[in-house]
This record gives C-alpha cells, structure tokens and sequence, in this order.
C-alpha cells in the first residue's frame, strides 16, 4: 500500500511525550463520575465501617481498665475509700505508685468485675463485625464502579479505533495499538482493584485515628505525628525515583508486544528468510530491556514498604515510652495507653499502605495515559449534518484536479482528473508507490483530498456520510482479512442484510470458490481461524472476492486481488468479473497485467499521475509505459496460458 505505513513501521513506535502524573491521574479519577451515586453509598459505608474500627480500641481499652481495677482493688484493704488507699501509699512514701493508682477507678478489696468485662467484649465484638459488615458492602460497591467505569474505556477505546482515520494505523505498529487496548486497560483495572478501596479506607483510618487520638491525649497525638513529616518524605523521594521506571516498563511493553505480534503474523516469511536467529536476537534486547525497566521500577518501589515500616517502629517507640510515662504520673490509664498503642499502629499502617501502593497507582496511571494518548488522536472529520446522497446510484466516477499527499512538504498526487462512466471497468497499473492504492483510498475516503473533489452520480463524496458512500463499494484488499468462524459465515459478512444460503452458494460459484469449498470435510460450514489455516493462500482470496460479489455494491474495487492465485485461476476469475461487473463501476489495481486486459480502461500511473490511458490493445500500439511494462513482465507467461 502506498502511504507512511512502511517508513513508520521502520522507524518504530509512536512520539513518546513525558509523564504529566498529576493530569493524568486527575483524568483517570473523572471517568468515575458517571459512577457518582454507588462511589457516595461506598463511601458512607467506608466512613461507617472506618469510624466503628477506630471506636474499638477505645472500648477495649474499658475492658483493660476493669481488669486491672480488679487486680488493684484486690491487693487493697477491704472498707477503705480509693482516696485513703491512696493516702496510705503516700505515708509510707510510694508517691509514684500511688499517682500511677490515682487514675484507676478501683475499689479496695474488690477483684475483677467479669459481668462488666464480658459486656465490654461483647460490645467490641458486635462494633468489629459490624465494621466487617460494613466494608463487605463497601468492597461490593467498589468492585462495581471499578468494573463499570473500566467497561466504559473500553467502550471508549473500541469507539475511538472506528473513529480514528487510517493514517493512524499506518503510522502505529498493531502490536503497541493492541497493547495499549488490552494490556493497559487490564492494568489499570488490577490497579483499582487492589487500590481503591484500601486507599480510601486508608485515608479514612488516618483521619479517624487522629480524631481519637487528639481527643484522648493532644500530648501523645503530636508524639505519634513526628514521624509523618519522614514518612511523607520518604514516600515522596521513593515515589520520584519510581515514576518514570513505570512509564518506560509499559512502553517498553508496548514496543515488546509489536515485535512479537509481528513474527508471529509474519512468521512463516522468518523461517522461509533464514531470520529466526536475528528475530530471537531482536526479541531478546526487547526483553532485556522490559526486564531492566521492570526491576528498575518494582525494585525502586519496593523499597517504600521497609523504610514505611521503619518509620512505624520509630513512632511505637516514642508513643509507648511517652504513655508510660503518663500512666506513672497518673494523667492517662493503663487502657487508654493500650488503645493509644492501638490507634498508632492503625496510623502507621494505612501510611505504610498508602506508601506502598504508590507503586501500583504509578503504574496504573502510566497505563492510563497512554490509553489517553490513544483516546486524544486526531480523528477523522465527522461527516456533515446535512450529508448528501445520490438519489440513484450509477457508479459514475469522476477525479477533478484532485491532490493529495500524505506529508505536507511531499506531493504524491498532483492535479489529477479523470472520468468514468456507469459500468466500466478501470484498471490502475504502474510501479510501486506510483499511487495506485492511494487513488482507490481516496475514493474510499480512508484519506481526504487536500486538493480538488471526487463525485459519485454528481455528488462530492466530501459531502456523503462515509456509510453511505462505503456501502455501494465493494472491495477485495491484496491483503485477505478473515475472522473465526465457518467459511459460509466468512462469505455473508460482505452482506448487509440476511442472506440464505443458496445466495452464498451463488457468490461462491461466481468466483470459483465452490468448488474447492465442497472439497472440504464440513463444506461451507468449515471452520476457520482468523488466520485462515486450512485453505491456501489463493483460496483465502476467492472467499474474499465471493463477499465482495454477495455485498452487490455499485463500484467494485479489487487491489491486488488475484495477486495471491494461479494464472489458470485468474483467467476464471476475470471471465467471472466480466459477467458480474455488468452494470457495475469496476476499479481493478494489479501488477500482474494478464488479470487486466479485457478492462474498457486501463490507467498507467507514475508518481502520482495518468501518464497514459487506453485499452490494453491501443496502449501496446502505442509502445509507451505500459507496453514496456507488458513486454517486460508478463507477455510470455500470458502467451503460454492463452
């Protein structure tokens, strides 16, 4: 095909532009809005189940209190008050233990109350499996949203491929645009799974325990909060490190997928070349090269969670030591000092997780820009709102000063204009690159005039919906497209509306397929995969030229298509075109000239213009480009078939 197809698949993958962390993760999380209603009722029960978690520490800290009142009270005389304890421990000089006792609420001589200690427990119990409760609910919400806003940027994606123009196709290797579609939209999908829900518990238990612990002691609260400053410090030099690792490993992906999705459609041409080792040898840098961004990234990341939990040790340390303190002086009680303890691991830990799971948010959000790198290509001009139709197609063709060139500063097409009349068929010869392909593009509209207009029956196909324009052409590309399922299938796709099977059977006959096709163990209910094994090459070529006869289209247009079948199959097979192009527009590109001299028109084209036209009788007579291109190619393998 002509175009930039080649030069960019040599040249490698798309413009890569730095990382806008912050943009793109502010994108991510809009494509939750729709979800806004679901994202509130799990937030309420995350805020629910977070606030009775945080409250449990508190109440058990009562029951630790009952307990230790019970021991106290029963090493103490029976029918004093807890004051004259207290003075008694002061007159024989045990000042510090009796203000450690000051702040327990004890009764001399009396044990352990185990009614008020068991009623405590059961309370905690009902608030932590309520808490449970409450974050089942949360994690089903959020399994929702995330399920639901992922089926929509891939409803998004599928949507944007149909929208995008062919010059975008030509430019990316399929391998990185499939990557892109299936790798990292999977892994942006992982990524908030595993993440968002801890992520917004997390946030929450870090606000809840600072309620708490301010409310108890604002001496301890600050204690545990000297360590936040390190943590975020720590997170934020770990995480700087990290990010750019994680764009490199997912376009390092990318570039890995194309190469293998490559070898693999192309791998019959690598063994038939003698390329294997060289392919291993490309696949191996490729890989070396996702291994080293990979362990760079996982690696720089993983260190987040030992230095995290470092940190948390440091913060147990000084909580305890500083709430020892406070329970010899009597200003808290051994309970309240336990829940403390408690409330500075549950600080700790959601800093530590929130710290850990940076690495997955980097790497989700690399993912998700790249999906939005393939969401924000340019995309073709939408068809006008008052797109025109011709009310009786005929297939009248006409090119008036048309040009065209795929790169501004490269022409390829240059005033070009041609006619052609209801019913004939055209044939476009030349040299590779002289545009053949390109014309029929343009007809197509897979490209857009930058000069001049093409009408069909009058009407400027600028101004026709695409459908519309597509649907009364037939086409049979060099390269044959089949997908898995039966070969009866294969040829119905061509159609547009429901076809029976005898109209099947008909296409099929008119392009020679028949045959072959009975010769097959199921017949036409054959099954294939999307690759066509089981049928040969030439084979794969009639099925494709049996739709394009089902699809009864106003122009026909075969590029290269008997490029692929035998010589004594391409003379059935134009005999064929002769019977089933009567009344239709036929546009035939071949460099095989045997295929095309019974066309009313033949065009010769050179870099990007009609150097010659005529039948093939009349341009051989005139012993120009064509002739030479007849006489050198192919007058004497024609000569052995006539």
């Amino acid at each position: 095909m002509s175009g930039p197809g080649g030069r960019m698949m040599a040249g490698g993958g798309p413009t890569e532009r730095s990382m806008d962390f912050k943009g793109s993760g502010k994108r991510l999380l809009r494509q939750f809005a729709p979800e806004r209603i679901t994202l509130w009722w799990m937030l309420g029960a995350c805020v629910l189940s977070v606030a009775l978690s945080v409250v449990g520490p508190k109440i058990l800290g009562r029951a630790t209190d009952l307990v230790f009142a019970g021991v106290v009270g029963r090493q103490m005389p029976e029918g004093g008050s807890k004051a004259q304890a207290i003075d008694g421990l002061r007159e024989k000089g045990d000042d510090g233990l009796a203000d450690m006792l000051s702040g327990v609420d004890f009764v001399p001589g009396q044990g352990i109350d185990f009614g008020a200690v068991g009623d405590v427990l059961l309370l905690v119990l009902a608030v932590y499996v309520g808490a449970g409760l409450l974050m089942l609910v949360a994690t089903r919400l959020s399994i929702r949203v995330i399920n639901g806003t992922v089926f929509r940027m891939r409803e998004d994606i599928q949507a944007k491929l149909s929208r995008l123009p062919l010059k975008y196709f030509d430019q990316q290797k399929r391998g990185e645009v499939l990557s892109r579609a299936t790798n990292d939209i999977d892994n942006i999908s992982q990524t908030m799974q595993q993440t968002m829900g801890q992520l917004i518990n997390s946030l929450l238990t870090i606000v809840g325990v600072l309620a708490m612990m301010f409310w108890m002691s604002p001496l301890l609260a600050l204690v545990a909060l000297v360590t936040v400053p390190l943590s975020v410090v720590v997170a934020a030099k770990v995480g700087k490190r990290s990010q750019p690792q994680f764009v490199q490993q997912w376009k390092t992906t990318g570039r890995l997928n194309a190469h293998i999705e490559e070898m693999y459609t192309g791998h019959a041409l690598v063994k038939v070349f003698g390329r294997q080792d060289e392919s291993a040898e490309a696949f191996r840098e490729q890989n070396d090269a996702l291994y080293e961004a990979g362990f760079r990234a996982q690696f720089n990341s993983g260190i987040m969670q030992p230095l995290m939990f470092f940190v948390s040790n440091l913060n147990y340390v000084l909580v305890a030591v500083v709430g020892g303190l406070r329970v010899a002086s009597g200003t808290l009680s051994i309970g309240d000092v336990q829940a403390f303890i408690q409330y500075s691991r549950q600080f700790s830990m959601p800093l530590t997780q929130v710290a850990s799971m940076a690495n997955l948010v980097q790497s989700g959000v690399a993912s998700a820009e790249r999906i939005f790198e393939l969401l924000d290509a340019d995309e073709q001009e939408p068809d006008a709102a008052d797109a025109e139709l011709a009310r009786e197609p005929e297939g009248r063709v006409a090119l008036e000063e048309v040009s065209f060139r795929y790169e501004p500063d490269k022409p390829l097409i240059e005033n070009l204009s041609v006619k052609v009349e209801p019913g004939q068929t055209v044939a476009i010869v030349g040299p590779t690159g002289a545009g053949k392909t390109t014309l029929v593009n343009l007809l197509m509209r897979f490209y857009e005039v930058t000069g001049g207009r093409i009408t069909l029956d009058g009407v400027d196909i600028a101004k026709m919906a695409r459908e519309d324009l597509r649907s009364g052409i037939g086409m049979v590309l060099q390269d044959t497209w089949l997908f898995g399922g039966t070969i009866a299938d294969n040829i119905a796709y061509g159609a547009s509306r429901d076809v029976s099977r005898a109209e099947i059977e008909a296409a099929a006959r008119a392009a020679h397929a028949d045959r072959f096709i009975r010769t097959l163990p199921d017949g036409y209910d054959t099954v294939i995969d999307d690759d066509g094994s089981g049928v040969s090459a030439g084979e794969k070529q009639l099925i494709t030229i049996a739709r394009a006869f089902l699809s009864d289209p106003v122009i026909l247009v075969l590029d290269e298509a008997t490029s692929s079948v035998d010589t004594r199959t391409e003379v059935l097979i134009q005999k064929a075109m002769a019977r089933l192009a009567h009344g239709r527009t036929s546009f035939v590109i071949a460099h095989r000239l045997s295929t095309i001299r019974d066309a009313d028109v033949i065009l010769v084209m050179d870099n990007g213009s009609i150097v010659e036209q005529g039948t093939h009788g009349e341009l051989l007579a005139s012993e120009g480009a064509y002739a030479r291109l007849y006489a050198a190619q192919f007058a004497q393998a024609v000569a052995e078939v006539d």
